[in-house]
């Protein structure tokens, strides 16, 4: 691969025409959920919107996982992508947090254990605390202030070392990193199965946190994929990245394309041969109607096989003709995927129903928020990590030692 840092950038790109386009993104979203509030009731209203948080959130939460993994192995590759990543992780509070609150107030309607909470059967009881009212909103509660804690703590010192370039802040990373990717296994964990998998309290999987960790992952690195190259053709990054950057979030791609087929079909195998009622019928009701065809053909062909098929080529990793489609794909299935999660238990046979529309209007909605937001720290934060120890060497540049640290970039912003 060429080292030339512009050899990946084209022409430059005019985004002027799409500076709207977060606000006509909201605009339309909260035009169809709220006639899917009206037309569809709260019940409808509430799945759809725990489809687009549980959708949002997987975002924020793989954007919080590449900045840890950035400090762990100390990689130069990702340095150019790193502030975008940590901007990503700051959206889990307080934006997340505040697109949460409708999600809260039709918890009761969505959630079936809390209507069941007078009389509660045995696989219910055994989940106390965490599966009653109280239990549910802490928990919340609790996950937003650890999410907040850490990504805020992440970018202020990632911020700080852009002023001094001090040592003390690359400690200061490592350790929220190391302490972190324990904390972020753990929350996710809890969130996936207070969230979504508590829609089906009596149901089973020691794997469910690692199954939405994967899908997480997995849709966010193509969404740092098509940030940094709009932001390359747009602004100073042209000069920072390389073709190595691409090749390595396309690598990494590949790598949870096939750790999610892992582990999806390890919880499938695991427990369709165990043959336990209680872990079973969560596969059954999905086996019923159009789900069977989504499940059997749609997510297995369109999230694993496509994918990985074209990801195996390395030069299609360095191509917007195959990339750019294959970014909006990934989208596109891992919206299906949590379809495939989420509402079999309100529409039991089928996906083709008006609910349809009104999940994608509530993730328009969403996405339209977290983009806003994402935007506002852009504008008001350098787009790169001045002072970045390891910048040198993502720039193919040779730096003495007693040099190094001498110079900054500058014009960041």
């Amino acid at each position: 691969m060429s080292s030339n840092a512009t050899s990946f950038s084209g022409a430059g790109l005019d985004l002027a025409k799409w500076r709207n386009l977060p606000v006509i993104l909201i605009v339309i979203g909260a035009i169809g959920a709220g006639a899917g509030l009206v037309l569809g009731g709260v019940q409808q209203f509430g799945f759809s919107w725990l489809l687009a948080f549980m959708f949002s959130l997987s975002l924020c939460l793989g954007g919080w996982f590449l900045v840890i993994v950035h400090h762990l192995f100390d990689a130069s590759w990702s340095v150019p992508t790193r502030r975008l990543c940590e901007h990503l992780a700051c959206l889990l509070a307080p934006t997340m947090l505040i697109l949460f609150l409708p999600l809260a107030l039709t918890a009761q309607s969505i959630y079936p254990w809390m209507k069941k909470l007078a009389h509660p059967g045995h696989a219910l009881a055994a989940k106390y605390p965490l599966f009653t009212i109280a239990g549910y909103y802490v928990t919340a509660a609790v996950l937003f202030a650890i999410w907040w804690l850490y990504s805020n703590r992440l970018r202020y010192w990632s911020l700080r070392q852009d002023e001094t370039g001090s040592v003390e802040c690359v400690r200061r990373l490592r350790f929220l990193a190391c302490s972190g990717v324990v904390v972020f296994a753990l929350t996710l964990t809890v969130a996936a199965i207070l969230f979504m998998k508590g829609l089906m309290s009596d149901w089973y999987s020691t794997m469910y946190g690692v199954t939405y960790f994967a899908s997480s992952v997995w849709v966010t690195l193509p969404t740092v994929y098509v940030i940094t190259l709009l932001l390359q053709r747009t602004t100073v990054l042209r000069d920072l990245v390389r073709e190595n950057t691409y090749y390595m979030i396309g690598s990494l791609f590949l790598a949870f394309t096939v750790f999610w087929a892992y582990v999806n079909f390890s919880q499938y195998f695991i427990i369709w041969n165990a043959n336990m009622p209680e872990e079973t019928f969560w596969y059954v009701l999905r086996e019923k109607g159009t789900w069977d065809a989504v499940g059997k053909y749609v997510i297995i062909f369109g999230h694993f096989f496509v994918p990985f098929l074209m990801l195996l080529r390395i030069d299609f990793k360095l191509k917007l003709v195959t990339m750019l489609p294959l970014v909006a794909w990934a989208w596109f299935m891992h919206f299906v995927d949590l379809e495939f999660q989420i509402m079999p238990t309100l529409h039991k046979d089928t996906i083709l129903t008006g609910g349809l529309l009104v999940d994608a209007a509530c993730v328009l909605f969403f996405i339209g928020v977290l983009m806003k937001v994402f935007l506002i720290s852009l504008h008001r934060h350098p787009l790169y990590p001045l002072k970045d120890p390891r910048m040198s060497e993502a720039l193919g540049i040779y730096v003495p030692p007693a040099a190094a640290g001498s110079a900054s970039p500058e014009g960041a912003k």
